[in-house]
């Protein structure tokens, strides 16, 4: 078995390019090629291109697709992968996507041209999905090793795997097993070939025991050969599962050699909207919530409102701290002022607890009274209705009032000696931005009062709108609702509420869930005793940590009174931390942000996809050197070696902050440059080859692929959560 090489260090399958000794007095031409910055997909279509497609396009990495069932795409040739400019040779890929080893067919000249290219310049690519056999440095499946189904396995980082390109895991990747009637991962299990082609070695980077057998079978793994290094993969996955989000960071890096544009992270941020209010609770016999305009009757004394407790504030402090989560409370200042009059005037044992406890976390602008500040309401219907006057114009809410909900907060917080900021805002369920069906526009008062209070971030619900947008002058910030019910303080409660919504009438529920495009029924009710920690929270955990390991940094949000009672929002809280600790190692850590944080980040994301997405950005490396040139404007995003600095005048400065075992982040050229300058550490000089361009030999072309029905194709499902935003 070969050595890995690491990420940092050039390939182990080529040699530097050599550079003829020049004769004295002479002046040698730098012949020290130049490799852009972009990545070139070649896309079969299949869920494994789709998905390193997906992973690029979150990271902000820009790359070229080529459509195999395109009858007019371009061809890939000489002159489609390299020039010269300037006299210097031109890679116009660092690296090379293909849906499996072999995707043009037996003597493509196509592929002789990708295997001379890589060996010219020491460019990498990756197999998205392969058959493992010895063509790619395996043993065939059928000789001891394993075909089927790797649902609910668990796969582990080599030592080799760990030294090199996924060093960010802590081992485990553990396969998804969402529906066992279903096959939702397939792939092969294969061991290196004990003898390999010469000069050919294959390191794996994970694996997995084999099924039946003793020995452990590769399913992602370096194939270095004929000059070339591939990267095997053996297992077929989509853009949504958890086990390619754990290792997509991995192939990217080691496609590009720790080198490239765009940067990816993993963030979890939580909202807690109402603090100081109270909210009504959803009845278990009604099956709906005394107070709001579809249910029957009022709140009694036998089913109180939920608002948090003095000890409830104390245990938040304590939980965010022992967690190192900070938590950003969204407030509404009437509660505790409606606390006071309930109580003859008493003080308000929760707002002392937070005033006391404020530095211990993030306060937003929740307005004054939560009230609806889009169109006026017509709630004599259900569902209600925008009113409208005589000349069937709708009515709108007025800005002074939209004004008087911002100011009133902000003024009633400043009495209480909070340290508040006025440029974020959440309304009261989002309002005042369009709600569809019944407002499809925007309050036409809101971006006026906004731009006047100098708000300028937004809260907005992702199941409604999942793209930020500008709200006048303001830019939204969408967040994620979390499936633990505003109005619920206990599990069974929650549970008890989650089967009224997700499952069929024949079983006692609402059967909303039979006719609906975004959700699914529960096959049977949950038991109200045990369902909400034997299914809801793993099920709200998984998605929660399916928006963290997709490099979004959109908040999630709950309600306070998940945070009372029995404090039921913390269950899925800690389990998703929990299991994100479990897969990640300390070097990649979460990365948590307020809310101005999130959205200055979603928009430098859209000036920087918009660069790309005209062509704007042009980016390359020669040797050591990296420079970028983007519209004046926008920054630019990258990941780099450790080591990396970024060239200022005459002067350097280190290039952005560690993360994952490399350094990312976003930057602008220093005053009076036109373009970025970077120098990468000289561990990180690229691999090419002193060889002139041939073609290598073009393997044998691989068997057909065939996915089982079902697999790797299926989107993320999960209820939608209540209406109460």
């Amino acid at each position: 078995m070969g050595r890995p090489t690491r990420l940092a260090a050039a390939c182990a399958a080529g040699a530097l390019l050599a550079i003829a000794a020049p004769a004295a007095g002479a002046q040698a031409a730098d012949t020290t090629p130049r490799i852009d910055l972009r990545v070139l997909v070649v896309d079969d279509g299949g869920p494994a291109t789709e998905a390193i497609r997906a992973e690029l396009d979150g990271a902000g990495t820009p790359y070229t697709s080529v459509a195999l069932s395109d009858s007019g795409r371009a061809r890939i040739d000489d002159a489609f992968l390299s020039d010269t400019v300037d006299g210097r040779p031109r890679a116009k890929f660092q690296g090379v996507v293909l849906p499996n080893d072999s995707p043009f067919g037996a003597n493509s000249p196509e592929m002789a041209a990708l295997a001379s290219y890589e060996k010219r310049f020491g460019i990498r690519q990756v197999d998205a999905y392969t058959y493992a056999r010895p063509a790619v440095g395996l043993n065939s499946p059928q000789d001891s090793g394993y075909s089927g189904s790797l649902d609910g396995k668990s796969a582990q980082v080599t030592a080799d795997g760990a030294a090199g390109p996924f060093g960010y895991l802590r081992k485990n990747v553990p396969f998804e097993d969402n529906d066992p009637s279903v096959n939702e991962s397939w792939g092969y299990l294969s061991a290196p070939l004990a003898k390999q082609a010469d000069g050919a070695t294959y390191t794996s980077y994970l694996d997995a025991p084999i099924p039946g057998g003793t020995g452990r079978g590769s399913l992602i793994g370096q194939y270095a050969h004929d000059g070339r290094s591939e990267l095997v993969v053996t297992f077929v996955y989509n853009q949504y599962q958890q086990q390619f989000r754990l290792v997509s960071r991995g192939i990217v890096e080691w496609l590009t050699q720790g080198v490239h544009l765009g940067a990816s992270r993993n963030y979890f941020g939580v909202h807690v909207d109402d603090v100081f209010a109270s909210d009504d609770r959803w009845d278990t016999k009604l099956k709906c919530t005394p107070g709001d305009v579809d249910c029957p009757g009022n709140p009694t004394p036998d089913h109180p409102a939920l608002r948090m407790t003095a000890a409830d504030a104390q245990y938040a402090k304590q939980w965010s701290q022992s967690h190192n989560l900070p938590i950003d409370f969204a407030y509404n200042g009437v509660g505790s002022e409606e606390y006071r009059a309930d109580h003859g005037g008493a003080p308000d044992p929760l707002l002392n607890q937070l005033v006391a406890d404020q530095k211990s976390f993030r306060w937003i602008n929740h307005t004054y009274t939560h009230a609806f500040l889009g169109c006026e309401q017509n709630t004599t219907v259900v569902p209600w209705k925008c009113q409208t006057d005589l000349f069937g114009n709708t009515k709108w809410v007025s800005g002074a009032f939209i004004n008087s909900q911002i100011n009133d907060n902000l003024n009633w917080g400043a009495r209480q000696g909070f340290t508040l900021d006025r440029d974020e805002l959440v309304t009261g369920e989002h309002s005042g931005l369009k709600t569809l069906p019944q407002q499809a526009q925007d309050n036409p008062n809101l971006a006026p009062v906004l731009a006047l209070n100098g708000v300028s971030w937004v809260g907005s619900d992702t199941s409604r709108e999942p793209q930020q947008r500008p709200v006048g002058t303001a830019l939204t910030v969408p967040r994620y609702p979390m499936n633990i019910f505003y109005n619920t303080g206990t599990a069974a409660e929650e549970t008890d509420e989650y089967n009224w919504l997700y499952t069929k009438k024949a079983d006692g529920g609402s059967g909303i869930c039979e006719n609906s495009k975004v959700t699914t029924c529960l096959k049977a009710p949950l038991d109200v005793k045990t369902g909400f920690n034997s299914y809801i929270v793993p099920i709200e955990t998984r998605i929660a940590l399916g928006h963290v390991l997709a490099n979004d940094p959109r908040p999630h949000f709950m309600h306070q009174s998940n945070l009372s009672e029995e404090r039921i929002g913390y269950s899925v809280l800690e389990k998703t931390l929990s299991d994100y600790a479990g897969l990640y190692a300390d070097s990649t850590p979460i990365v948590n942000l307020r809310m101005r944080d999130i959205g200055t980040e979603l928009s430098k994301r859209a000036a920087w996809t918009s660069a790309l997405a005209s062509g704007k950005v042009t980016a390359y490396r020669v040797g050591s050197a990296v420079t970028v040139s983007a519209p004046s404007g926008v920054q630019t995003t990258a990941t780099f070696p450790e080591g990396t600095v970024q060239l200022q005048g005459s002067a350097t400065a280190p290039f952005g902050t560690a993360y994952a075992g490399t350094r990312s982040g976003w930057v602008a050229p220093a005053a009076g440059q036109p373009q970025l300058s970077f120098t990468l550490p000289a561990t990180a000089a690229p691999a090419t080859s002193s060889s002139t361009a041939h073609a290598a030999r073009v393997q044998a072309p691989a068997a057909r692929l065939t996915v089982p029905r079902g697999v790797a194709h299926a989107v993320p499902y999960g209820p939608v959560p209540t209406a109460r935003r």
